[in-house]
């Protein structure tokens, strides 16, 4: 993408050059990792995602590594991060890269990669490989709607054609991976969504929306979904021998002719796959609640007082669980329904399992009773 370039270009190098963040993908330029990076950051905070990127790379050095893993073994590391089908279709990428035995060095051919789209494709390519192709992220998006001042709404492919533009024209040449960053950095650190800190943008000078007095206008705000409360019952079941801390956990699994892919999300909390806690959606539940858990689960169930309440925020969703201790009686789980595994775990056991983060919340809820 050619055209004019932006006199800022140069100040916005030299901003990042002075400013920016020491992040563990940024002292490498190995493809593997910066696609890490760039899949572990989609919709989660630099903050959270440190943490799994260390440990990823620790236990899955190379993109090779990764693919040989059994997709299980991912997913356990994964679990908390949240938005599984980015492990999912992370593992599937790898095993594509290994089969092809070369990471693919073009948009083009990223964008052949399952989970890559064009602004990871770009990203990728641009700062591993030197491609001069502009990213457009979120706060990529809102840096430039800021500049333009551009009023429309910005997914719109017009709108689209012209933030890309914009923020072309800042490439450095010689370094566009660099200058890419730099406008994400911006964005993350300077160009906020609110009170936006605009005498320390290298940007303000040619910024159209600063020159109006009024940045937080751009990009227009989108009409939010509106918020839904779900009420669950979730019960903790420890082993009836009492001589160890197994708990009882269930797993769901794909049935032949499931379109759907392995493993089917039990509801809202609950990721494709995963291990969960039993559980109620009480809004759906019109009998007792030992008799809902014997229908869903098998066996005899009884289900004591409340042991905490716990909530868990999921997009839209506001998820307020009450959670309780229950035994199974005589103290054995029934052979499960078809399409559900079942299994008592300990807690080393269950740090290898793919378990998501409403169930770690829960756990850690009942431990401080």
């Amino acid at each position: 993408m050619k055209g004019e370039q932006d006199p800022l270009g140069p100040d916005l190098i030299a901003w990042f050059d002075r400013h920016r963040r020491d992040l563990p993908w940024r002292r490498s330029r190995d493809p593997y990792r910066i696609w890490l990076s760039e899949v572990m950051l989609q919709q989660t905070r630099v903050e959270a995602a440190l943490l799994y990127y260390e440990r990823f790379v620790e236990r899955f050095p190379t993109v090779d590594k990764l693919a040989r893993a059994p997709l299980d073994e991912v997913l356990a590391l994964w679990s908390g991060l949240g938005y599984y089908r980015r492990a999912r279709q992370l593992h599937a990428a790898a095993c594509q890269i290994a089969a092809a035995r070369k990471f693919p060095s073009t948009v083009d051919r990223l964008l052949e990669l399952p989970g890559v789209g064009a602004y990871t494709a770009a990203a990728v390519a641009s700062i591993a490989f030197g491609a001069t192709v502009p990213v457009l992220d979120g706060n990529v998006e809102r840096v430039m709607a800021r500049k333009l001042a551009l009023a429309g709404d910005p997914k719109l492919a017009k709108a689209r054609a012209r933030l890309l533009a914009a923020a072309a024209a800042l490439l450095n040449p010689d370094r566009p991976g660099d200058s890419n960053q730099a406008l994400m950095e911006l964005g993350a650190t300077v160009c906020l969504p609110q009170r936006p800190r605009c005498l320390l943008c290298p940007l303000r000078p040619g910024c159209a929306a600063a020159r109006e007095g009024r940045p937080e206008n751009y990009p227009p705000p989108r009409r939010r979904r509106a918020g839904e409360i779900r009420r669950l019952l979730m019960v903790v079941v420890i082993a009836p021998a009492r001589e160890d801390d197994r708990i009882l956990l269930f797993r769901h699994r794909s049935l032949p002719g499931d379109s759907r892919g392995p493993g089917t999300a039990a509801g809202p909390g609950f990721p494709a796959g995963a291990w969960e806690l039993p559980w109620l959606d009480l809004e759906n539940v019109q009998m007792p609640v030992h008799q809902a858990l014997s229908d869903k689960y098998g066996g005899e169930w009884r289900v004591g007082p409340p042991l905490a309440e716990v909530r868990h925020g999921i997009t839209y969703r506001d998820l307020r669980v009450t959670v309780c201790r229950a035994d199974l009686l005589p103290g054995e789980i029934a052979e499960a329904p078809e399409g559900i595994d079942s299994g008592w775990f300990q807690a080393a056991e269950r740090a290898t399992l793919h378990l998501s983060s409403l169930v770690g919340k829960v756990l850690k809820a009942c431990a401080r009773e």
